[in-house]
Protein backbone atom coordinates (compact mmCIF):
# COMPACT_ATOMS: atom_id res chain seq x y z
CA UNK A 1 0.00 0.00 0.00
CA UNK A 2 1.40 3.20 -0.80
CA UNK A 3 1.66 5.09 2.27
CA UNK A 4 3.26 9.31 2.01
CA UNK A 5 5.25 9.78 5.52
CA UNK A 6 2.62 11.80 6.97
CA UNK A 7 0.00 8.93 7.03
CA UNK A 8 2.19 6.21 8.34
CA UNK A 9 1.33 4.66 11.68
CA UNK A 10 3.88 2.20 13.36
CA UNK A 11 2.62 1.54 16.45
CA UNK A 12 1.26 -1.60 17.12
CA UNK A 13 -0.98 -1.20 19.72
CA UNK A 14 -3.23 1.79 18.16
CA UNK A 15 -3.09 -0.37 14.96
CA UNK A 16 -4.49 -3.71 16.94
CA UNK A 17 -7.44 -1.55 18.87
CA UNK A 18 -8.23 -0.22 15.30
CA UNK A 19 -8.53 -3.83 14.03
CA UNK A 20 -10.56 -5.00 16.97
CA UNK A 21 -13.38 -2.02 16.06
CA UNK A 22 -13.20 -2.70 12.57
CA UNK A 23 -12.93 -6.34 12.51
CA UNK A 24 -15.40 -6.77 9.13
CA UNK A 25 -11.83 -7.34 6.70
CA UNK A 26 -11.52 -8.80 3.65
CA UNK A 27 -9.28 -11.18 2.43
CA UNK A 28 -7.85 -11.70 -0.89
CA UNK A 29 -5.94 -14.60 -2.38
CA UNK A 30 -5.41 -15.37 -5.71
CA UNK A 31 -7.06 -18.50 -8.22
CA UNK A 32 -4.88 -18.65 -11.15
CA UNK A 33 -3.85 -15.65 -11.11
CA UNK A 34 -7.16 -13.35 -10.30
CA UNK A 35 -7.63 -12.06 -7.22
CA UNK A 36 -10.53 -13.09 -5.23
CA UNK A 37 -11.80 -11.63 -2.24
CA UNK A 38 -14.43 -12.32 0.61
CA UNK A 39 -16.00 -10.11 3.61
CA UNK A 40 -15.58 -11.49 6.70
CA UNK A 41 -15.91 -10.95 10.32
CA UNK A 42 -12.40 -11.46 11.34
CA UNK A 43 -10.68 -12.46 15.14
CA UNK A 44 -7.04 -10.55 15.51
CA UNK A 45 -4.58 -11.50 18.59
CA UNK A 46 -1.48 -12.36 19.65
CA UNK A 47 -0.07 -15.41 20.86
CA UNK A 48 3.91 -15.42 21.55
CA UNK A 49 5.79 -13.21 19.43
CA UNK A 50 3.46 -13.29 16.72
CA UNK A 51 -0.03 -11.60 15.74
CA UNK A 52 -3.32 -14.16 14.20
CA UNK A 53 -5.83 -12.95 12.02
CA UNK A 54 -8.90 -15.80 12.42
CA UNK A 55 -12.30 -16.55 10.80
CA UNK A 56 -14.26 -18.87 8.52
CA UNK A 57 -15.76 -19.48 5.25
CA UNK A 58 -18.66 -21.05 4.49
CA UNK A 59 -17.53 -24.62 3.33
CA UNK A 60 -19.42 -23.62 0.00
CA UNK A 61 -17.09 -20.81 -1.17
CA UNK A 62 -14.09 -22.16 -2.60
CA UNK A 63 -12.01 -19.32 -1.60
CA UNK A 64 -10.16 -21.56 1.51
CA UNK A 65 -8.79 -23.76 -1.26
CA UNK A 66 -6.78 -21.27 -2.60
CA UNK A 67 -4.35 -21.21 0.85
CA UNK A 68 -2.56 -24.18 0.05
CA UNK A 69 -1.09 -22.14 -3.44
CA UNK A 70 -0.95 -18.68 -2.07
CA UNK A 71 2.24 -17.81 -0.63
CA UNK A 72 0.78 -14.26 1.01
CA UNK A 73 -2.83 -13.70 1.26
CA UNK A 74 -3.86 -9.87 2.15
CA UNK A 75 -6.22 -8.74 4.49
CA UNK A 76 -7.61 -5.45 4.56
CA UNK A 77 -9.43 -3.39 7.09
CA UNK A 78 -11.21 0.07 6.41
CA UNK A 79 -12.30 2.69 9.15
CA UNK A 80 -14.06 5.52 8.47
CA UNK A 81 -13.81 8.09 5.37
CA UNK A 82 -14.87 10.72 3.59
CA UNK A 83 -14.80 13.49 1.34
CA UNK A 84 -12.61 16.66 2.15
CA UNK A 85 -12.95 19.83 0.03
CA UNK A 86 -10.38 21.72 -0.68
CA UNK A 87 -12.40 25.03 -0.02
CA UNK A 88 -12.64 24.18 3.44
CA UNK A 89 -8.82 25.47 3.27
CA UNK A 90 -7.06 29.01 3.86
CA UNK A 91 -5.37 29.22 0.57
CA UNK A 92 -6.01 27.51 -2.78
CA UNK A 93 -5.44 23.34 -3.10
CA UNK A 94 -7.72 20.52 -4.61
CA UNK A 95 -9.92 18.62 -2.86
CA UNK A 96 -8.66 15.08 -1.39
CA UNK A 97 -10.16 12.02 0.24
CA UNK A 98 -9.95 11.36 4.35
CA UNK A 99 -9.48 7.64 5.65
CA UNK A 100 -8.12 4.61 8.04
CA UNK A 101 -7.16 1.59 6.72
CA UNK A 102 -4.44 -1.34 7.84
CA UNK A 103 -3.40 -4.05 5.50
CA UNK A 104 -2.21 -7.18 6.75
CA UNK A 105 0.13 -9.79 4.80
CA UNK A 106 0.70 -13.68 5.75
CA UNK A 107 0.40 -17.48 5.44
CA UNK A 108 -2.99 -18.98 5.84
CA UNK A 109 -3.64 -22.54 7.23
CA UNK A 110 -6.94 -24.23 7.91
CA UNK A 111 -8.12 -24.51 11.59
CA UNK A 112 -8.70 -28.03 13.90
CA UNK A 113 -12.17 -28.41 14.85
CA UNK A 114 -10.98 -27.80 18.66
CA UNK A 115 -9.37 -24.08 17.55
CA UNK A 116 -12.21 -23.77 15.57
CA UNK A 117 -14.65 -23.86 18.35
CA UNK A 118 -12.26 -21.88 20.46
CA UNK A 119 -12.58 -18.39 18.05
CA UNK A 120 -16.04 -19.20 17.34
CA UNK A 121 -16.89 -19.07 21.10
CA UNK A 122 -14.79 -15.70 21.37
CA UNK A 123 -16.52 -14.33 18.43
CA UNK A 124 -19.57 -15.07 20.02
CA UNK A 125 -18.45 -13.33 23.40
CA UNK A 126 -17.41 -10.09 21.56
CA UNK A 127 -20.50 -9.39 19.70
CA UNK A 128 -22.82 -10.90 22.24
CA UNK A 129 -21.82 -9.96 25.55
CA UNK A 130 -23.90 -7.06 25.76
CA UNK A 131 -26.96 -7.96 25.01
CA UNK A 132 -29.95 -8.63 26.92
CA UNK A 133 -30.43 -12.33 25.51
CA UNK A 134 -26.80 -13.00 24.36
CA UNK A 135 -26.54 -16.21 22.18
CA UNK A 136 -23.48 -17.54 23.34
CA UNK A 137 -21.42 -21.08 22.66
CA UNK A 138 -22.82 -23.05 25.61
CA UNK A 139 -26.12 -21.66 25.22
CA UNK A 140 -26.54 -23.30 22.01
CA UNK A 141 -27.95 -27.05 21.88
CA UNK A 142 -24.92 -29.74 20.61
CA UNK A 143 -27.06 -31.04 17.86
CA UNK A 144 -27.69 -27.22 15.93
CA UNK A 145 -23.64 -26.22 16.81
CA UNK A 146 -22.43 -29.76 15.21
CA UNK A 147 -25.06 -29.29 12.17
CA UNK A 148 -23.61 -25.58 11.69
CA UNK A 149 -19.66 -26.66 12.05
CA UNK A 150 -20.12 -28.81 9.16
CA UNK A 151 -21.09 -25.76 7.16
CA UNK A 152 -18.23 -23.77 7.95
CA UNK A 153 -14.09 -23.98 7.49
CA UNK A 154 -12.28 -22.26 10.37
CA UNK A 155 -8.94 -20.23 9.09
CA UNK A 156 -5.92 -18.27 10.69
CA UNK A 157 -3.45 -15.82 8.94
CA UNK A 158 0.33 -15.85 10.75
CA UNK A 159 0.90 -12.05 10.08
CA UNK A 160 4.35 -11.50 8.52
CA UNK A 161 3.63 -8.00 7.27
CA UNK A 162 1.23 -4.73 8.59
CA UNK A 163 0.69 -1.27 6.93
CA UNK A 164 -1.15 1.30 7.46
CA UNK A 165 -2.40 4.29 7.22
CA UNK A 166 -4.47 7.37 8.42
CA UNK A 167 -4.76 9.83 6.22
CA UNK A 168 -6.42 12.53 8.86
CA UNK A 169 -5.25 16.09 7.12
CA UNK A 170 -2.57 16.04 9.27
CA UNK A 171 -0.83 17.53 6.84
CA UNK A 172 -2.54 20.53 7.15
CA UNK A 173 -2.20 24.05 9.44
CA UNK A 174 -3.71 23.93 12.40
CA UNK A 175 -6.40 26.67 11.36
CA UNK A 176 -7.19 24.28 8.46
CA UNK A 177 -7.70 20.81 10.47
CA UNK A 178 -10.18 22.79 12.98
CA UNK A 179 -12.11 24.33 9.91
CA UNK A 180 -12.27 20.67 8.44
CA UNK A 181 -13.69 18.93 11.23
CA UNK A 182 -16.63 21.56 11.58
CA UNK A 183 -17.11 21.75 8.18
CA UNK A 184 -17.29 17.70 8.24
CA UNK A 185 -19.89 17.86 11.40
CA UNK A 186 -22.25 20.29 9.04
CA UNK A 187 -22.36 17.27 6.69
CA UNK A 188 -25.76 15.18 6.12
CA UNK A 189 -23.35 12.18 6.00
CA UNK A 190 -22.46 9.52 8.78
CA UNK A 191 -19.35 8.81 7.68
CA UNK A 192 -17.84 12.36 7.61
CA UNK A 193 -19.66 13.00 11.03
CA UNK A 194 -17.38 9.89 12.01
CA UNK A 195 -14.21 11.03 10.35
CA UNK A 196 -14.65 14.51 12.03
CA UNK A 197 -15.15 12.99 15.63
CA UNK A 198 -12.39 10.80 14.89
CA UNK A 199 -9.91 13.73 13.64
CA UNK A 200 -11.20 15.42 17.19
CA UNK A 201 -10.07 12.82 19.21
CA UNK A 202 -6.81 12.67 17.60
CA UNK A 203 -6.15 16.58 17.68
CA UNK A 204 -7.23 16.07 21.68
CA UNK A 205 -4.50 13.39 22.33
CA UNK A 206 -1.82 15.58 20.89
CA UNK A 207 -2.67 18.77 22.65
Amino acid sequence: MYIPKYFKVNNTEDIRNFVQENSFGTVVTTEQGKPIATHLPLGFSKKGEHYYITGHFAYGNSQWRTFEACEDVLVMFQGPHAYISSSWYSRENVPTWNYQAVHMYGKASILEKDELVQELTIMLEKYEKHRENAVLWDKLSPKLLESELKGIVGFKIKVEDIQAAYKLSQNRNETDYMNIIDQLQNEENVNAKHMADLMGNKFKKKI
